[in-house]
């Protein structure tokens, strides 16, 4: 039974035989969700909704340091309040969905389950900004939405999912744009410093922008397969809203004006990211900072006296640390089984202690990145594994930095376009001409899109890549999920 058990935790689809059977894989062989009842809609199992939690917590704490608050909205939004913004509902019409009766009766309005916060948001800043001294007004709130997708895929796209959205209100265009950017850097920080993952930050096109957003900035990183994950927006949205809902402020020179906003937003998508950008062919790598378990303490012949004390004490000693740690001390499954499984669910340090190391006063430390073994010594294990943590970060940034590096490609010309983003696949950055029509052309020609005009821009040529026409920017380009 056994064997038959660790053969099964080891068997993953090949990245390379088919990526997308892979990210399937090993979603549900490590317990993150499982499909449920409702079309398009996923249930978050413990393990999965663990590594949320720990993205919310350290992205809340980021927030609040930021001099954000965080707030509640309403999930149902009137018809009528969404249709004032015909922009911003033409954007969303195809996915939004409705509840046309209550209990027994037929609403005489129908209500909207909320795809974004804008306008239900926006309704109540109308009667709560009065005057400057309201400004800036900084909220978030985490919450659920609904898009109604006809293509889901766990995490990556599906009908209902989690996430958080910014709303602030100011009472300058500078002041707003300044947020804008500022809360596009915290999430790049974030990716880098939380996730591991490298991302490339930019301007969207006007085609990609959001619906009813003077500008969208975005952080776009990129999978293991060569397609792009956009990870985290941040809008500059103007004075659009406000004029449509009457956000006004009586200034310090005594004039009404209207307000300025910004929305920003990640979802449950970045978990998808996490998988596709680290993982391997033994399943998942989390980063250590929203790894569930950061460290497993395996007893070896724990049947022998003194061994699961000894390995009870050393998970003490790292949780007082403050480190998640957990010890499997099961007896149905072998050593070989806890190895597999431990290396399947990412958990970023896996500790090996027996009798003939507690003899010796060290225990074996593994890797999951390298799966390099180590011999510890158990006098200052607490310090060590501080620091071996902090390595394995650094390792999947590397080597995830070295991936995304290696799948980005330079094209002059349409030909070299073309046959980077069918046979190389990655980031293609080249010049483009701006123009809507021809972005949609070369989606059409190509399957991919604009990833973001980057603010580092590099001069690679005079004309567009696909018309010939003069560039006005280099712009990353990828097909994307």
């Amino acid at each position: 039974m056994a064997k038959k058990n660790e053969e099964f935790v080891t068997h993953i689809t090949s990245r390379d035989e088919d990526f997308s059977r892979w990210y399937t894989d090993v979603i549900m062989q490590t317990d993150l969700v499982d499909y449920s009842d409702v079309k398009g809609c996923m249930v978050i199992k413990p393990y999965g909704y663990a590594i949320w939690e720990l993205i919310q917590k350290e992205l809340d704490a980021r927030f609040k340091a930021t001099g954000h608050k965080n707030a509640y909205f309403p999930l149902l939004i009137p018809e009528s309040l969404l249709k004032k913004e015909e922009e911003h509902v033409e954007g969303f019409a195809p996915e939004v969905a409705w509840v046309t009766m209550g209990g027994n009766e037929v609403l005489a309005e129908r209500l909207a389950i909320r795809p974004t916060s804008e306008t239900i948001i926006c309704s109540m800043y109308s009667k709560w900004v009065q005057s400057y001294r309201d400004l800036p007004l900084l909220l978030n709130q985490w919450c659920n939405v609904v898009r109604w997708e006809k293509s889901t895929r766990p995490f990556l796209r599906t009908s209902e999912f989690l996430w958080q959205e910014g709303h602030t209100v100011h009472a300058t265009e500078e002041d707003a744009q300044n947020e804008t950017m500022k809360m596009l850097g915290v999430y790049e920080e974030f990716a880098y410093n939380v996730l591991a993952i490298p991302v490339v930050t930019g301007q969207k096109s006007e085609k990609e922008k959001f619906a009813g957003a003077e500008r969208t900035y975005t952080m776009e990183a990129l999978m293991q397969d060569g397609k792009a994950l956009q990870m985290g927006t941040s809008h500059n949205l103007g004075q659009h809203f406000a004029k449509v809902y009457d956000i006004k402020f009586l200034d310090k020179d005594g004039q009404l004006k209207y307000a300025y906003q910004t929305s920003w937003g990640v979802s449950t998508r970045m978990i998808g990211g996490i998988i596709m950008v680290h993982g391997d062919e033994r399943g998942l790598m989390l980063p250590p900072k929203i790894a569930p378990i950061q460290v497993m303490v395996l007893p070896i012949a724990q049947h022998k006296e003194g061994v699961i004390e000894k390995a009870q004490e050393l998970c003490d000693i790292l949780i007082a640390k403050g480190l998640r740690v957990e010890l499997d001390d099961r007896d149905t499954v072998s050593a070989g089984f806890k190895f597999n499984e431990c290396e399947l669910k990412g958990i970023p340090v896996r500790i090996e202690i027996g009798p003939r190391d507690i003899e010796n006063g060290v225990c074996i430390v593994v890797r999951r990145d390298t799966l390099e073994k180590q011999t510890i010594e158990l006098t200052n294990i607490g310090e060590e594994i501080d620091k071996i943590l902090a390595e394995v970060h650094n390792g999947i940034l590397k080597k995830a930095t070295e991936m995304r590096d290696s799948k980005t490609f330079l094209a002059k010309d349409y030909s070299e376009f073309k046959d980077a983003i069918e046979n190389k696949k990655g980031f293609v950055k080249a010049m483009w001409c701006g123009e809507t029509e021809c972005e949609l052309q070369i989606k059409e020609e190509t399957g991919a899109t604009t990833r973001c005009m980057p603010f580092e821009q590099e001069n690679l040529g005079n004309v567009c890549v696909h018309c010939g026409k003069p560039a006005k920017k280099m712009v990353y380009y990828a097909k994307a999920y």
